[in-house]
């Protein structure tokens, strides 16, 4: 009986400790998007080499296949060689041959050409320890399409991959459909992105994550509006809090002190070496 309640109370002292910094707890956004052409496999593939878990965004395409993509049109990440909305495009003659890996920056790289990834082959980097965050882009006619991929692969499971959405109809379908996958419903840190629109608050928060039937929260961090009485307020309830994209040490040490689980960063590398060579 003593032993049941040490481990009880230990359980219950680990789960208010605030998290770190570390292989884990740094989620690489769109990959390792600082050093790889965001949203592609090379993107991913560095991410996983360098021990984190990472997030990519999904689209369906009009001959309904699932690939990767940030943006409701192909323009910016083709450097306007493509101008196609995602949901227009059709993959074996349009996203099979554009090239994601030649823009901005990454013009005259080794990334190009780079196509798209498809959904199915991001499955494959699924590494038990770390997580995927996927994040479905559109309404839930995606869903029964994402729920076959799954269940023609093995290594992508509950304890490795996860899903994220703005889209509240997602959330829940997703929880229908794939009930074993924990689901994050996606939020800014207001309610809208009108620049006088108001802050979010716990209670719109709980409100969205009992509707969505989601498993938590993935929230824009924003110093000023996400408070530690915020998350503790949501975490006290049950479910979880996590926050996105944040690129400098000080934010992310800051969003973890207020409780955050994991925060979705695009250069997770850089701010783990410079947290250990702050502790040396």
């Amino acid at each position: 009986m003593k032993k049941t309640l040490f481990v009880l109370a230990c359980a219950v002292a680990g789960s208010l400790v605030a998290a770190v910094p570390a292989y884990d707890t740094f989620i690489s956004h769109r990959g390792e998007s600082h050093d790889a052409p965001e949203n592609t496999l090379p993107a991913y593939k560095t991410a996983v080499a360098r021990g984190f878990g990472f997030e990519c965004d999904i689209y369906l395409s009009a001959d309904k296949r699932v690939f990767t993509f940030h943006d409701g049109n192909l323009t910016r990440t083709t450097a306007g060689a493509c101008t196609n909305k995602c949901a227009d495009a059709n993959w074996e003659t349009q996203l099979s041959k554009v090239d994601v890996g030649g823009w901005g920056k990454w013009k005259g790289s080794k990334f190009s050409p780079t196509r798209p990834a498809l959904l199915e082959e991001v499955l494959e980097l699924a590494v038990d320890g770390r997580q995927i965050y996927i994040e479905v882009k559109t309404d839930p006619v995606i869903v029964p399409y994402i729920k076959e991929i799954f269940a023609k692969q093995t290594k992508a499971t509950s304890k490795n991959t996860l899903f994220i959405s703005f889209n509240r109809a997602s959330c829940k379908a997703l929880k229908e459909q794939m009930p074993d996958y924990k689901v994050y419903w996606l939020t800014g840190a207001k309610k809208s992105w009108a620049k006088d629109a108001p802050a979010v608050s716990a209670k719109y928060i709980l409100d969205a994550l009992k509707e969505t039937k989601a498993d938590g929260v993935d929230c824009q961090f924003d110093r000023t509006l996400v408070t530690a009485e915020m998350i503790k307020t949501v975490r006290d309830a049950g479910y979880e809090f996590h926050v996105w994209t944040v690129d400098k040490l000080a934010d992310s040490l800051e969003a973890f002190k207020r409780g955050a689980q994991t925060v979705t960063t695009n250069c997770a590398k850089a701010q783990l070496d410079a947290y250990n060579a702050q502790r040396k």
